[in-house]
């Protein structure tokens, strides 16, 4: 297999795109430091919102607070998302303007909050208002273009202009139709649409995990956890790849961003990989895998989750209880599969003089472990969803100033970061937000969204099976075009309801949604983690891509099995959470192992053990006693033939 491979120029253009997402090539001069003051105080905004701290004795309405928000962080993303390569560079005059227009326009929205709220404009509306609300309508539009790209800014745009025309609409699609004035009220002055439950979860919670994130990284996390993991797996055979694994885990938790994690980890570890030998594609396969699992590993897990939970009505620790033990059980897959490889093809660990010593690793990074076991525990035991991640970014910050040491320490330029680093990441999420809070407006308006629900009902009738491969087919497909966030906004709203309406648990369905809206990062023809990927890996972004969905098969099976039994997502009864969670393990080991061709205590295997042991992993999947039995006694069979075959090999 050829360790490089040319890129066509479709393949690169589309790459730097990507890349260009964690630029900050404009943030220089003016720009710098309109983000650093202007970011600093939307911070404050909105920890001030958290804390009430009130000091001027006044408290913003919810409508009020958000468009405060958009007011400070949407101009924000005029700066530093560039409306086209050219001006990646430098800021051109036009966005100066656009900048202005929504600081203005969003200001103006904050200060008649109230009025919004007393005087119904959403419904009827002053022509001044009005002529604002169109201005935020198309200002949301095109930042939700520069941040999350033209395919998103298409969908957004139909559905934005969907109830013009919902009137004529055949069969389900029809709903209440609005002409263009009331559109433009209903979404931007509304509680349904620009300031909806995207917005609410962003304001209210999101934006303390994103700086607890932004904290992570700029005090040295990310190389702490790199370090921690090569430590703790680099001296195994094929360490570099189980180090890929982890230290994409540790990453993608805290970003939530699959590309970044990719872009960011991915240049130090697929090196890395293949110098120990690993062909280019299966080491741009193990980190696009890695990466994307990691906005599925708790205890962030990016926006989605919180979002997730807005619509659930439930407490953020129960989303993230729930998605624990598929995520462990994801990246125990992964760390077999590599091993497996390794094993079958002599790779080595790491060269000993690269590997650090574990417990100095430990000891000059262990407050960035500390303050996520804190956070942990405010989220799960305290209850604290809102203050966890401003008190575990505080831990975090004093502890940098308190244990590190000379110009590693947290100081001003370190504060500077900070601030610079989550206004950037909040501007982008505020922009992204806004603009998919009018998908959710344009479905909650016309009562479509509903009645696509009770459609994708009738038409599965009593058939659950059927019912979840529509909305495994539907989510994949959606997630190709759209971001995680907007895939999974989109489907909690059409398909969501589906799925609790057939008696499933509330919790499984979304996360259902969730992964297979995710599975596209790593599926052709999108693909965009192997993508990302492959220009590091230099080789061909397809064959990643399907290397990637072999090594990530478990996913494309793993939501099946907790949708349809939510023990395994710690959902039940515990005498039947004991049983599954270690029938599912037994099964990602059995599927490892037939995968890559390696049985441990065995050796390596062929197919008259690896096609056995793949019937024993299916029926360890299957939850019933007579499945377990025959799973047990296949695994027993499959290591009589592999030691006989192994004894006569050795004679």
């Amino acid at each position: 297999m050829s360790n490089s491979t040319e890129f066509n120029s479709d393949d690169d253009a589309r790459l730097e795109e990507l890349l260009d997402e964690a630029s900050s090539d404009r943030l220089t001069g003016l720009v710098y430091w309109i983000t650093l003051l202007y970011g600093g105080f939307g911070i404050l905004v909105a920890m001030n919102q958290t804390f009430s701290w009130d000091p001027l004795g006044y408290v913003l309405v919810d409508n009020s607070f958000y468009y405060l928000l958009i007011g400070v962080f949407l101009p924000i993303s005029f700066l530093v998302f560039p409306a086209r390569k050219a001006d990646q560079f430098h800021v051109p005059i036009y966005d100066w303007a656009l900048f202005a227009v929504t600081l203005v326009s969003a200001l103006y929205m904050s200060y008649h909050g109230s009025d919004m709220v007393e005087q119904g404009w959403d419904l009827v509306a002053p022509p001044e208002p009005t002529f604002v609300a169109a201005v935020i309508c198309f200002l949301s539009l095109e930042a939700v273009r520069r941040a999350g790209g033209f395919a998103l800014f298409v969908i957004v745009a139909m559905f934005f202009a969907f109830p013009l025309w919902t009137g004529s609409a055949p069969g389900f699609l029809w709903g209440v139709e609005k002409d263009a004035l009331e559109l433009v009220r209903s979404h931007a002055m509304g509680f349904e649409s620009i300031i909806g439950v995207p917005m609410r979860v962003a304001g209210n919670l999101l934006i303390g995990f994103l700086i607890f994130g932004s904290a992570l990284v700029v005090t040295g996390g990310g190389d702490f956890f790199m370090s921690f993991a090569s430590a703790l797996m680099g001296r195994s055979r094929g360490g570099p790849a189980k180090v890929a694994i982890l230290s994409s885990g540790f990453f993608g938790s805290l970003s939530g961003s699959v590309i970044s994690n990719v872009v960011t980890t991915g240049k130090l570890t697929i090196p890395t990989m293949k110098r120990v030998g690993y062909p280019s594609v299966y080491a741009g396969a193990v980190e696009s895998c890695a990466s994307t699992g990691g906005a599925l590993m708790p205890p962030v897990m990016g926006a989605v989750a919180f979002l997730m939970a807005e619509f659930l009505n439930v407490p953020y620790a129960t989303v993230m209880v729930a998605a624990v033990v598929p995520a462990v059980i994801f990246y125990i897959a992964l760390l077999l599969q590599v091993d497996g490889y390794a094993a079958v093809n002599g790779l080595k660990g790491m060269d000993e003089k690269d590997v650090p010593d574990l417990w100095l690793t430990f000891k000059s990074g262990w407050y960035y472990i500390f303050s996520l076991v804190a956070l942990v525990y405010m989220l799960v035991w305290m209850r604290l969803d809102l203050y966890a991640p401003y008190y575990a970014a505080a831990i975090l910050i004093v502890c940098s100033f308190v244990f590190r040491k000379g110009e590693q320490r947290f100081n001003l330029d370190t504060l500077r970061e900070l601030i610079i680093d989550s206004a950037k990441i909040i501007s982008n999420i505020i922009a992204i937000l806004a603009g998919v809070g009018m998908i959710v407006g344009s479905l909650a308006f016309t009562g479509v969204g509903g009645a696509f629900s009770r459609e994708l009902l009738q038409i599965a009738g009593d058939n659950l099976y059927l019912l979840l491969g529509m909305g495994a087919v539907t989510s994949f497909l959606l997630g190709m075009g759209m971001t995680v966030s907007a895939c999974y906004i989109f489907l909690a709203i059409i398909l969501g309801p589906a799925l609790i309406g057939a008696g499933l648990d509330p919790i499984a369905s979304h996360l259902f949604i969730l992964y297979w809206g995710m599975l596209s990062f790593i599926t052709p023809p999108v693909a965009l983690a192997a993508v990302a990927a492959a220009i590091i890996a230099k080789a061909d972004p397809m064959a990643i891509g399907v290397r990637a969905m072999r090594l990530g098969l478990i996913n494309f099976i793993l939501p099946f099995i907790f949708v349809l039994n939510p023990a395994l997502i710690l959902r039940g009864e515990w005498s039947e959470i004991v049983i599954i969670v270690p029938a599912a393990l037994s099964a990602v080991w059995l599927m490892a192992s037939s995968f890559e061709g390696y049985l441990y205590k065995a050796g390596v295997i062929g197919w008259s053990v690896r096609g056995p042991l793949l019937i024993a992993a299916a029926c360890m999947l299957y939850p019933e006693t007579w499945s377990y039995v025959i799973g047990i006694v296949v695994i027993a069979v499959s290591y009589v033939i592999a030691w006989s075959l192994r004894d006569k090999a050795a004679a």
